[in-house]
């Protein structure tokens, strides 16, 4: 299994990146937590991977922290959610926000993540409030966002999330309006909470 890449960064998107390494190029799915803190294509990169295996794929699922990839393979455990919705989930809040609002049951504020119903929020408390681990302090420098190209890459996530174009792209032009931040991050959590 692969559980560490190490390589030059190709491409980079909200939910994907390709990386280079020893002449193979490998293309990872990522949630937004991890894009936002990537360097620019080009430079090196390493990413804490999950390989998942099926009948019909093998797929791999990247972070930049243990955390972030413990907590993944924590909620695919949970019954009802396999690796796109972890990785919605964790596009939908950062890791320490998430593991508070299992901690403390806050299904409210849960299923409003795209993908997260009342039920699989209530099987999220459930099944790992008690499993969770603290979080540790592991958090990589925010990597500065082009700003020409932040609003496109807060529609493409917003998007690979499960949201309708003309909802996504209203929610990137009221976060604007309301003076998201120019960082890829929180303007891209302004926006989810105005698609609803």
């Amino acid at each position: 299994m692969i559980a560490l890449l190490r390589g030059v960064l190709l491409e980079k998107h909200p939910n994907q990146v390709i990386v280079e390494t020893g002449g193979v190029g490998y293309d990872v799915t990522i949630p937004v937590s991890t894009f936002t803190h990537l360097p620019n294509p080009g430079a090196e990169v390493r990413l804490r991977i999950h390989t998942h295996v099926r009948e019909d794929a093998l797929a791999l699922y990247g972070f930049l922290t243990e955390d972030e990839k413990g907590l993944f393979e924590k909620l695919i455990v949970v019954s009802g959610i396999g690796p796109t919705l972890a990785v919605k989930i964790l596009s939908g809040m950062t890791a320490p926000e998430l593991v508070h609002g299992i901690r403390r049951g806050e299904v409210e504020r849960l299923v409003r993540i795209p993908g997260v119903g009342k039920k699989t929020a209530e099987r999220m408390v459930l099944e790992l409030r008690d499993k969770l681990p603290p979080v540790t302090s592991e958090e990589p420098e925010v990597a500065a966002a082009a700003l020409s190209a932040i609003d496109q890459d807060v529609l493409s996530a917003l998007l690979n999330l499960g949201c309708a174009r003309p909802q996504a792209e209203g929610a990137v032009r009221k976060a604007k309006a309301a003076g998201a931040p120019a960082e890829f991050e929180p303007f891209f959590r302004r926006a989810l909470e105005l698609v609803r």
